[in-house]
Order: structure tokens, then C-alpha cells, then sequence
């Protein structure tokens, strides 16, 4: 499957050459080498840069989910069909509505060019792009014929007299409160840019300044350029990558989530990731025939109860009407049961529940479009069962077990793909050191017809670079160059660190874990940081994996020097990840931003500012005659260059 991802060349010897001489030119420290791919051209930077979106769909609960898939349907910009790919180039993508859709959508359609623009249209943007301008130069000129009348020379004379009157003190005091309201705008700037990443400064000159001078969001002339529509095309790929998804390994709440607040006294979850949870529970345990079962009807309201005794509560409740209510068991396992040992056992207890009521859904189900609906709902229940039976295997150590369930389930509803089961699978086998069933797996979802995520990236990164990592050496590979197993271990590095930038950080640990979120952000730091929660002992098992990684993942962004405007396998990087991922994770912890955002200039201004207006003061204090004479030839000069007008 790599083949329709990497180049023809990379493989040929011509490349071979060409990045062992690159490497040779490298460093030989291990840390600061570097290995580039070579072979292919890198992008260059568009004529028109797109914009940094600003989504509010990391913000806002996701869409309702549909009813199979039980993923957000518009989660993903259109895949571009096989062979369809510039430079075979890979689409990225997070997910499909349903398994109707898990062929290729077809390639993003090209930007229409625009009519030519006539004279008068022409005429009109020009004027509306050089008014400031215009206004500018007129006052000066104004200003200019007007000085005689306005009496500037002598209104100027008057002001110096008055300013060389004024004590020491007094410019003591000027330039010591200059220097501490600009430094109260500096720390404001310097808080609202690591709180929201941009300036407030620039955003309210944009929003509202800009307009009241005669300024405009687009002329005429861009309105129908090529550039303006790859911009807002890149914009709607942005704001559709921007959908969350539900962690596949994501923890139990009370058994794991719960634990760590108690001994930490810290929450792991945000209001928003549970809301989204919330939702995911209504979907999978609901439907429009609960009315028919008391039990059902206690547990609807137990879904949509924030506080968790409540919720618990309502899971009794239901169990003394129905003593065979699946979704009970489920809710108690997931956030009363304390231990895994105990969220196993009421998962088996709603197993047995939940297998009698499918049983009883499949005879009713061509009776009537509800009977159809209620089975639905019966077959996520006892899917989603017994995928947390193997998670629970799984984490008491009968891994072996925790496969053949999972692999169960793969065969037995193949419509449900697309809940990701597959990510669980991979980190068993994993685990098992069954490289080869690994490989199989990849190879039936990592396709470009598919998802991809972080999880299918890197381990198939992993598993090339378990071919040549015990052998790697960075002076060797200076000196002879890169074999060809090298060579694709480096393209599978480069590959993932593209679709997710944050992995290796984590994985590298220069970045501390914390606990997974309940639901991540494709490419975001969210997946990055539940990738390596679970895959980081996997790295560490296979002997020179992380010191590969360590010498080549930076080369990746060699190849994408403007990440949010062009990508280099997958499309562009989404702008909106860090909104998101802010919702998504903790307050405690540092959320990742790639790409890294510069300061913005009224930071640096604002901080100049307060710097020499305190250091002016300071000099006013301490040498009050020195500063005095400095004051009054600067005014001299400048009353000498007015009078020179």
C-alpha cells in the first residue's frame, strides 16, 4: 500500500545517491541530524496566502450521528479517488457517514476562473483600494496651504517655551506612566494572544477600524480570482476537518478517570468532551420505541442527566423495572465499577442481557419501520459491549482473548467499520508482537479510499522502522548513505509526522502524557496524545525505533514550509486544531500548535514601548540636566524642520 503513496524515484538508486549526499552534509551529532527526503520537489509558496479560519466548530457540539456509523457525517473533506492524486499525493480525511460511503468521493473540484472585469469595475476597485491614500496625501496638502492662516510656526515656538519651563519631575512622571500603560497593554496583548492566538490589537483594527476607513474584506478584483476561491475552498476543507470523533481506546470513567481524580484532585475531562459523550449515549442506547419499555424510558432520562449519582440512580431504577436492561449494566460498568475487574463483570452481566434482546429485534425486524429502528439500536448496544469486554481483556493481560473478540466483531457486523475497532485491534497485536497479523491489518485500511488517523500513520511507520532501526547509525548513514528499507522507513516517518505533527513530541518525551480525552481532533493534539498513551511501549519495545525518529522526523517540514496554505501527501493542515483541542483537553495541560505561531507586532511594539519609556525615565531621574538638554534640542530640531516646510 505505500507504493500509492511514495514516489517511483525514492526507490531508485538516483534518489539513493542524491540523499546520501544530503545526509553526508548533515551534522554528525545524532540529535541535530536531520534526514530530508529527497526526490521530491518541495511546494512552493502560493501567490495568495489562505487565511487562518477561524471554526467554531471545535466549540459547539458535533452534528447528530447517524444512525449506523455512529461517527459525524460531514466529518471529512472529499477524498480524491485513486490515481486522481497530484504527485500521489494522499487525501487526508477523518471518517465517512455511513459504510455506503466508504468508496472514494471524487477529487475537489478545480477553481473556475472569473470573467474578465471590466473598465469601470476596474476603475472602482482601484479607487477603493487607494482611498486611505488619497485621504492621506490630501490632509497633508491641506495642512501645508494652511500653515500660514493656523499660525503653526508661532504656535509651535509657544509649545517649546512652555515644554523647556517644565521641571525634571515632570518628564519623570510622562515617561513613567507612558511606560506603565504600555506595559499593562503588553501583558493584556501577551494574555489574549496565548488565550485565543491572535492579537487583539490587529483583530479589533480589522473588524472595526478598518471598515470605518473606507478599507474593504476583498476588492471587487479578488471577488472571482482563482486565489480567492482556492481560499475559501481550503476554508470549507478546514472546517470540515475540524469535526471530533470518539476515541476508540478511550478509558472508563469511573475505573480510570475517576482514579486519577482522586489521587490527583485534578478532572481529566472537560464539560465539552462529556456533552459530546452525552450525545454519543443518546445516539447508541436510544431510540423512537423506548416509550414501549419502562425500562428504556427511565434509562432515556438517565442519558441526558449531567450529574453522574443521578445517572447511577437512574440505572437502578431501570434494573428493578427490567432486570434484563442492558443499557443499565453498561452505564454502571462504565462510571460506578471502581476496577476493571468489576466493569468486567457488569459488562458480562449486560452481555447476557443484551444478546436476548437482539435475538428478540432480529424476529421483529421486518414487522415495522420502528422494529427496524429498535434493532439498530440492539446491534450498537451489543457491539458496544462487547468491544468494552475486549478493552477490558485486554487490560488484564488476556490479550489473545481481547483479539478473537474483537476479530468477532470485525466479521460479524463489517457495516460498523467505521467505529475504528480496527485502532484496537492494532494495538493488541501490537502488544502480542504479531508484526505480520499488523501488517495485515494495515493493509486492509490503509488505503486511500479510507480514513486515516494517527494510529494507522505511525504504525506503519513503526513497522518499517523495525526492519532497519537495530542497525541505524547516523555517522554510518553520513558516510555510505541510505539503503533502500531506509529509505522507506524515512517516508513512512515523514508521512506521519505530516498527518499528525504532535505524535512524536510524546513519543520522544519531550512532551508529558496525560490521560486520553473521550473523544479526539484528527491531527490534532487530542489524537496525538492518545496515540501515544497506548503506543509509546510499543515504540520503546522495538530496539533503535525512537532513535530513528528522533534523526528524521523534523525533516518532515522541510518538505511543508506553508503547511496551512499546501500540503505535501495529504491536504493542507487545518488552521482550527488548536481551538478545538483547547476544548478537547484540560485546562492543565499545554495544548501543542503546529504550525508555531510568531508574535504578532504589538507585542513586540507594546514591550519597545514600555522598555524605553521606563528606560527614558530612569536616565530623567538620574541625570535630570543631561536629559533636559536632550529634550530641548530634539524640540529645536523639530521646530526647525516645521519652520524649513
Amino acid at each position: 500500500m505505500e507504493a500509492k503513496t511514495l514516489h517511483s524515484e525514492v526507490t531508485s538508486q538516483s534518489s539513493s545517491s542524491r540523499i546520501g549526499a544530503a545526509i553526508r552534509s548533515l551534522p554528525r551529532h545524532p540529535k541535530e541530524l536531520v534526514v530530508p527526503i529527497l526526490g521530491h520537489t518541495q511546494p512552493s509558496k502560493s501567490l495568495s496566502p489562505f487565511p487562518r479560519t477561524q471554526s467554531s466548530q471545535g466549540t459547539t457540539p458535533g452534528p447528530p450521528l447517524s444512525q449506523d456509523s455512529r461517527v459525524p457525517v460531514s466529518c471529512l473533506s472529499p477524498l480524491p479517488a485513486p490515481g486522481a492524486c497530484e504527485s500521489g499525493k494522499m487525501a487526508d480525511c477523518g471518517g465517512l457517514g455511513g459504510a455506503e460511503t466508504a468508496a472514494a468521493s471524487p477529487p475537489a473540484p478545480a477553481p473556475e476562473l472569473s470573467p474578465p472585469l471590466g473598465w469601470r469595475e476596474r476603475l472602482r476597485a482601484g479607487l477603493a483600494g487607494t482611498g486611505a491614500s488619497l485621504w492621506f496625501v490630501a490632509g497633508l496638502g491641506l495642512l501645508y496651504a494652511l500653515r500660514v492662516p493656523l499660525r503653526l510656526c508661532e504656535n509651535l515656538a509657544a509649545v517649546t517655551v512652555f515644554l523647556n519651563s517644565l521641571t525634571p519631575k515632570f518628564y519623570v512622571a510622562l515617561t513613567g506612566t507612558s511606560s506603565l500603560i504600555s506595559g499593562l497593554i503588553f501583558i493584556f496583548e501577551w494574555w489574549y494572544f496565548h488565550k485565543h492566538g491572535t492579537s487583539f490589537i490587529e483583530q479589533v483594527s480589522v473588524n472595526h477600524l478598518r471598515p470605518l476607513m473606507g478599507g474593504t474584506e476583498s476588492s471587487i478584483s479578488e471577488l472571482g480570482s482563482p486565489s480567492r476561491n482556492r481560499e475559501s475552498e481550503t476554508s470549507r476543507q478546514n472546517l470540515s476537518e475540524c469535526k471530533v470523533w470518539r476515541n476508540p481506546l478511550n478509558l472508563f470513567r469511573g475505573a480510570e478517570y475517576r482514579r486519577y481524580t482522586w489521587v490527583t484532585g485534578k478532572e481529566p475531562l472537560t464539560y465539552y468532551d462529556m456533552n459530546l459523550s452525552a450525545q454519543d449515549h443518546q445516539t447508541f442506547f436510544t431510540c423512537d420505541t423506548d416509550f414501549l419499555r419502562p425500562s428504556d424510558t427511565v434509562m432515556q432520562k438517565a442519558w441526558r442527566e449531567r450529574n453522574p449519582p443521578a445517572r447511577i440512580k437512574a440505572a437502578y431504577q431501570a434494573l428493578e423495572l427490567n432486570n434484563d436492561c442492558a443499557t443499565a449494566y453498561v452505564l454502571l460498568a462504565e462510571e460506578e465499577a471502581t476496577t476493571i475487574i468489576d466493569a468486567e463483570r457488569l459488562f458480562k452481566q449486560a452481555l447476557k442481557a443484551g444478546e436476548t434482546i437482539y435475538r428478540r429485534s432480529q424476529q421483529c425486524q421486518h414487522q415495522s419501520p420502528q422494529h427496524e429502528a429498535q434493532l439498530r439500536r440492539d446491534t450498537n448496544v451489543l457491539v458496544y459491549i462487547k468491544r468494552r469486554l475486549a478493552m477490558c481483556a485486554r487490560k488484564l493481560g488476556r490479550i489473545r482473548e481481547a483479539v478473537k473478540i474483537m476479530r468477532d466483531l470485525m466479521k460479524e457486523f463489517p457495516p460498523l467499520t467505521m467505529l475504528n475497532i480496527h485502532e484496537n485491534l492494532l494495538e493488541s497485536l501490537l502488544e502480542l508482537q504479531a508484526y505480520a497479523d499488523v501488517q495485515a491489518v494495515l493493509a486492509k485500511y490503509d488505503d486511500i479510499s479510507l480514513p486515516k488517523s494517527a494510529a494507522i500513520c505511525y504504525t506503519a511507520a513503526l513497522l518499517k522502522t523495525r526492519t532497519v532501526s537495530d542497525k541505524f547509525s547516523p555517522e554510518t548513514a553520513s558516510r555510505r548513505g541510505l539503503s533502500t528499507a531506509e529509505i522507506n522507513a524515512v517516508e513512512a516517518i515523514h508521512r506521519a509526522v505530516e498527518f499528525n505533527p504532535h505524535v512524536p513530541k510524546y513519543l520522544l518525551e519531550m512532551k508529558s502524557l496525560i490521560l486520553p480525552p473521550e473523544h479526539i481532533l484528527k491531527r490534532g493534539d487530542s489524537e496525538a496524545i492518545a496515540y501515544a498513551f497506548f503506543h509509546l511501549q510499543h515504540w520503546k519495545r522495538i530496539e533503535g525505533a525512537l532513535n530513528l525518529l528522533q534523526c528524521t522526523w523534523e525533516g518532515t517540514f522541510r518538505m511543508i514550509p506553508y503547511p496551512l496554505e499546501k500540503g505535501h501527501l495529504f491536504y493542507p493542515y487545518p488552521s482550527c486544531t488548536e481551538t478545538a483541542d483547547r476544548e478537547l483537553l484540560p485546562t492543565f495541560h499545554h495544548v501543542s500548535v503546529y504550525p508555531k505561531k510568531e508574535l504578532p507586532f504589538f507585542i513586540h511594539f507594546t514591550a519597545g514601548l514600555c522598555s524605553s519609556t521606563a528606560m527614558i525615565a530612569l536616565l530623567t531621574h538620574q541625570f535630570p540636566e543631561i536629559m533636559g538638554v536632550f529634550a530641548k534640542a530634539v524640540s529645536v530640531i523639530s521646530r526647525t524642520c516645521v519652520e524649513y516646510l
